[in-house]
């Protein structure tokens, strides 16, 4: 039954990744079919009246200081990254799924990578949505680990 349990949260965490790597392709792509400084408008005028009604909103004023970060940033490393970073996470996510023996530490490693990054962006920035996607990141790479131990294991009886 526990590894029942670890399978079915396993799968329910990888498959919110592949989503989220959906997500992410998705918005790497629009970035670069429209401008920056359209992206960033369009934020900043959806959060504007609240601002005003609120000027302390905390959602609002997240969202307000990504829409000037955004219109500051480069938008082709910016659609790179996304790209790239979907795209691999997504691979990985297939191969998991298919239970590919190799994606498992291979995962554990890129995501290990991805993480790295993120502490130093949650350094720089302090935002609330890395923080977040980086706990989350935390718990797919503990239930990936824990399925790599059972499926390990399992390999590991049968030949014997």
């Amino acid at each position: 039954m526990k590894e029942k349990n670890i399978y079915e949260f396993f799968r329910l965490s990888v498959i919110a990744k592949g989503a989220i790597s959906a997500f992410e392709i998705t918005g790497g792509l629009l970035i670069l079919i429209i401008p920056p400084a359209m992206v960033a408008n369009v934020m900043l005028t959806l959060t504007g009246p609240e601002l005003i009604e609120d000027p302390g909103d905390f959602i609002a004023t997240h969202i307000a200081a990504l829409a000037h970060q955004f219109a500051l940033s480069s938008s082709v490393f910016i659609a790179f990254y996304l790209l790239s970073r979907g795209l691999i996470k997504l691979g990985l996510v297939v191969a998991l799924l298919k239970n590919k023996l190799w994606a498992y530490p291979v995962s554990l490693g890129v995501l290990g990578l991805f993480v790295l990054y993120q502490l130093y962006q949650i350094v720089l920035t302090h935002s609330v949505l890395i923080i977040a996607l980086t706990l989350f990141d935390f718990v797919v790479m503990y239930f990936i680990w824990r399925e790599y131990r059972v499926v390990t294991e399992h390999l590991r009886a049968a030949n014997l």
